[in-house]
C-alpha cells in the first residue's frame, strides 16, 4: 500500500501534534507513509528514527521557493504526486486545492476534511473526525525517539551529570506575545538553585529579542546556565531527553519535550489552552487573573514564577 499524507501547517509543535494521527494510518494499512508538509515543520530532524515516515515531499508555497504555486505550481506539484502512484492520499485540511491534484494524480481513495471548513478548525477534533472515516480512534499523545548513542554523545560533550537536576528552559518563541520575559525565568531559577543542585540548558532562536533575554539570564546566572541558540534542533533533541523536566514558553521546544516523554511546563501567555495540554506530559501555567486563555490574551506579563515552581516541586517529588 502506497500512502500520502497531506499535512499543510507550517509549524513544528503542528507536525508533532499531527504525529500520532500519521501513525494511525500507518498501523492500519501496515504500510509506512510518505509526508507532503513545509519544510519548516523541519520534520526530518525528530522524525528521521520514526518508522511509519518513509518518504518526505516538501511543498515548495513560499517567499523562499515558490516551484508549488500558482497554476503552474498545481501541475509540477500534481506531477510530482503522480509519479509515485499512491493508492491512497489522507488530507488533513479543507483545500480543494490538495483534493484536485491528488485526484487528477489519479489517487483513487482519498480522505480528507470537509472542504471550505477552515474558519474556526479544532486541530486534533478535526483529525479525529477524519480517522473516524476508517474507524480509527486515535488520542493525542505524540512520541518521537531519537537514537541511545547520540544522547551518549550528548552527555559526554556537554557533561550532563545525573547527580544534578537538569532543566530545559525553552526561553524562545514565535512572535513576541508568547516569549516570558527574562525576569520570570531568572526569579524561577533563583527559586530552584536555593534547594536542588541544577543545570539550566538555555534553548532558543537567533530573534534579536529572543538573544536579549537570553543575555538577560546568563548576566544573572551564566555559571548554572548552557546557552544552546547556536546549535541544531538534531542536536539539542538528546540534551533535552536527558533533562528531567523542561519549563518552555509556547514553542516548538515545548511540543519536542513533551514528545520526547519529559514532564514539561508549558507558560501559556497568548495561545488557546490546547496547544499547552493535549499530551499527558504537558502540565500548563496560564497567566494570573486569566481563566481562558488564547489568542489576544497578552499575558505574559502575569506569568508567576512562584506557580512555576510550585509545579516543578510537585513534578519532581
Amino acid at each position: 500500500m502506497n500512502i500520502l499524507v497531506i499535512q499543510n501547517r507550517m509549524g513544528i509543535g503542528d507536525m508533532v501534534i499531527f504525529l500520532p494521527f500519521i501513525q494511525a494510518v500507518s498501523d492500519k494499512y501496515n504500510s509506512p507513509v510518505t509526508l507532503l508538509v513545509k519544510e519548516s515543520t523541519k520534520v526530518e530532524t525528530y522524525g528521521k528514527n520514526l518508522k511509519y515516515i518513509k518518504k518526505i515531499i516538501y511543498l515548495k508555497r513560499d517567499s523562499k521557493n515558490d516551484l508549488h504555486s500558482g497554476l503552474s505550481g498545481f501541475f509540477s506539484l500534481k506531477n510530482e504526486i503522480k509519479k509515485n502512484s499512491f493508492d491512497k492520499a489522507f488530507i488533513f485540511n479543507s483545500s480543494l486545492r490538495y483534493r484536485l491534484i491528488c485526484k487528477i494524480a489519479g489517487i483513487k481513495s482519498i480522505y480528507q476534511y470537509p472542504l471550505f471548513k477552515k474558519k474556526e478548525q479544532h486541530i486534533i477534533k478535526a483529525a479525529q473526525k477524519l480517522l473516524k472515516k476508517i474507524n480509527l480512534k486515535v488520542e493525542s499523545n505524540p512520541q518521537i525517539e531519537i537514537d541511545k548513542n547520540s544522547i551518549q554523545i550528548a552527555n559526554q560533550k556537554f557533561n550532563i551529570l545525573n547527580t544534578k537536576i537538569n532543566i530545559l528552559l525553552g526561553i524562545g518563541g514565535s512572535g513576541p506575545t508568547k516569549r516570558i520575559p527574562a525576569d520570570k525565568f531568572k526569579k524561577f531559577i533563583s527559586l530552584v538553585i536555593k534547594d536542588h543542585e541544577c543545570t539550566f540548558y538555555l534553548a532558543t532562536g537567533k530573534n534579536e529579542e529572543e538573544q536579549v533575554i537570553l543575555r538577560d539570564i546568563l548576566s544573572s546566572y551564566k555559571d548554572f546556565c548552557v546557552a544552546l541558540d547556536n546549535y541544531s534542533i538534531s542536536e539539542i533533541l538528546p540534551i533535552i531527553k536527558s533533562c528531567k523536566i523542561s519549563i518552555c514558553n509556547d514553542s516548538s521546544f515545548s511540543h519536542l519535550s513533551a514528545a520526547l516523554n519529559v514532564p514539561t511546563i508549558v507558560l501559556m501567555s497568548d495561545t488557546p489552552l490546547l496547544y499547552g495540554s493535549y499530551s499527558s506530559n504537558m502540565y500548563p501555567i496560564v497567566p494570573d487573573g486569566i481563566e481562558n486563555v488564547s489568542h489576544n490574551s497578552r499575558g505574559k506579563e502575569k506569568i508567576n514564577p512562584e506557580k512555576i515552581y510550585k509545579k516543578f516541586k510537585s513534578i519532581i517529588n
